[in-house]
């Protein structure tokens, strides 16, 4: 008898209205848990994904007593990061800093799912994306400094301390990618949203990040893995 295919869950933090929410619903993945603390959204995602928990104020929770999910998604403010930003505090400002309890909430879950017995690529979450502004390449002292932190606070979760250095053209690309051993993968990219289906222009930058393999790179750079973009034609 052929076996079911695992469903994957999906936790999203500074949730909005549904954003990730709606990408994931859209690429088979159950969407369990939301946190924010705007009463507007919170309603406008209540109506579109009723069955799912909203867990509230990032800075309260705890990761280990979360629902475990297989991916934590997180567009964390971007204020402080915005070029358009009078004081551009960086991860060092009140709201853009709040990336810091995305990590935390995963590195806590995390370590809870080892603590149950699970190891390697079945710890949960396995997977953690971050969406923010081009703005985060330019941002902190020197120079590009908070996006330095960000690939390396990320990385450091998978267990293995790792230094990632500034690059060496001291500007950072707008694609890139890390691999530490066969166990952990980070892909990052600049997207526009002029070119899926917004009749504006709006840059941001993903990053996706593996903690149990090396499919970072295909799950945000291959247009196949995407519903909607067949392979090109011969």
């Amino acid at each position: 008898m052929m076996q079911k295919e695992k469903v994957l869950t999906m936790g999203s933090l500074f949730d909005g209205i549904g954003g990730f929410p709606l990408a994931a619903v859209r690429s088979g993945i159950t969407p369990v848990w939301a946190s924010e603390i705007e009463a507007f959204p919170i309603q406008v995602t209540k109506k579109h994904f009723p069955g799912m928990i909203h867990v509230g104020d990032i800075t309260k929770l705890n990761g280990a007593e979360l629902p475990p999910v297989d991916i934590i998604c997180g567009g964390s403010p971007c204020q402080d990061l915005s070029v358009a930003s009078p004081t551009r505090a960086g991860l060092a400002g009140a709201r853009s800093g709040l990336f810091m309890e995305q990590i935390r909430i995963v590195k806590e879950m995390r370590a809870a799912d080892v603590q149950r017995g699970r190891t390697g690529r079945f710890t949960r979450p396995r997977f953690m994306a971050w969406e923010n502004v081009p703005g985060a390449f330019s941002s902190g002292s020197p120079k590009g400094e908070d996006f330095r932190i960000v690939l390396e606070e990320i990385c450091n979760i998978s267990g293995y301390p790792v230094h990632v250095p500034r690059p060496h053209a001291g500007k950072w690309q707008f694609a890139g990618r890390i691999r530490v051993g066969d166990s952990f993968s980070l892909a990052f990219r600049v997207m526009d949203a002029q070119y899926w289906g917004l009749a504006q222009r709006r840059a941001r930058v993903f990053l996706v990040a593996d903690f149990g393999g090396l499919t970072a790179p295909q799950i945000l750079f291959i247009p196949e893995s995407l519903p909607g973009y067949p392979a090109p034609g011969p």
